[in-house]
């Protein structure tokens, strides 16, 4: 049996750990080099990702209650406090701060509301779309489940859950398809979970399970792994054919879209990316090292302005290119090679 090959990160590392983001150096520490992020340096090391110009930028929306008011939507893309909050859980803000209770109750009183407790029989999309609540369609709730996980994850990663947000959870598995995933689609002839709306579900109902050791959630996180394994994260099951392009591009940040790198690191949270089905993208992943030693963003999904408008973000994410390396693609390719055991440190 032939060795997987390991890469030698040691310099780009090096790199990754110089001034002036302290969220990748952050990523780096607790994520690569594996550092306590209970310590003392890394507490002092998320202070400075509390006051750095990336949180600064994506809190400029806070109204004196500590909401965000503009833009009024609570999940307009991509400044909204539905993003704001997922943004910060995954740079390394400091957990357990009070002052984002106010976000954290905003976004959990969008989800909750009385129609997500909802449901009614449709048999058409028109059906579907005419009514008010969660429609149920050959027996499947059609439901865009990433919304209601990625504000679960949001606040468990950030230690602000509180007594409503397992109300979050109960929803997802009570959505969750018989295939082990979640679909929004209203076709009623659609019987296949999608990626798009399976992968948060997967990642949010695997850190509810650890957190609070709730084996139904356990159970339901791994049934929700399945949809991708089976398919080896960008495979069609019927001919070993790519399922979309954009699935093997890397991205940053993939907000509730999918790619490879975004499969692989939710697997690897996880505790699945020893599974022998990641071999292929943990494969492509690889090929796609720079000479510089980094990791591309090959696209993107924002346009960086202050300005309110569908699809601005207020962070710049270090731009595309195929030559040069993104530092939070980087970061991410990094963890989750040293999770499958790719890499010399």
């Amino acid at each position: 049996m032939s060795l997987v090959p390991t890469l030698d990160v040691q310099a780009i590392v090096e790199e990754l750990l110089r001034p002036p983001i302290p969220s990748i150096r952050y990523k780096v520490h607790v994520h690569v080099l594996g550092e306590d992020p209970d310590s003392r340096a890394m507490h002092r090391l998320q202070r400075e990702v509390r006051d750095s110009p990336q949180v600064a930028a994506l809190l400029r929306g806070r109204d004196a209650s500590g909401r965000i008011t503009r833009p009024s939507g609570v999940y307009a893309k991509w400044q909204g406090a539905h993003w704001v909050l997922a943004a910060l859980a995954d740079i390394g803000y400091p957990s357990r701060d009070r002052a984002l209770e106010p976000l954290r109750d905003q976004v959990q009183e969008h989800w909750l509301a009385p129609q997500y407790f909802r449901e009614f029989a449709a048999t058409s999309k028109a059906a579907a779309y005419a009514g008010r609540g969660v429609p149920v369609m050959q027996g499947r709730h059609r439901r865009c489940a990433s919304q209601q996980s990625n504000a679960l994850w949001s606040v468990l990663v950030l230690g602000l859950a509180n007594e409503r947000s397992h109300a979050l959870a109960e929803r997802l598995l009570y959505w969750q398809w018989p295939d082990g995933g979640w679909n929004c689609d209203k076709n009623p002839d659609a019987d296949s979970s999608s990626f798009m709306e399976t992968i948060l579900p997967l990642r949010a109902l695997a850190l509810y399970a650890s957190t609070f050791d709730d084996e139904k959630a356990r159970q339901a996180s791994r049934r929700a792994a399945e949809p991708f394994l089976e398919r080896e994260l960008f495979l069609r099951r019927s001919d070993g054919s790519v399922i979309r392009q954009d699935f093997t591009e890397l991205h940053y940040p993939l907000y509730w879209r999918y790619d490879v790198l975004h499969g692989l690191k939710v697997l690897a949270e996880a505790g699945l990316i020893g599974d022998r089905r990641c071999r292929r993208a943990l494969d492509l992943l690889a090929s796609k090292r720079l000479p510089d030693g980094g990791w591309p963003a090959e696209r993107r999904y924002y346009r960086v302005s202050s300005e309110i408008a569908n699809g601005n973000d207020h962070v710049d994410w270090g731009g595309t290119s195929r030559t040069r390396m993104n530092p939070w693609v980087t970061a991410d390719a990094l963890f989750v090679l040293k999770a499958a055991g790719r890499l010399r440190l």
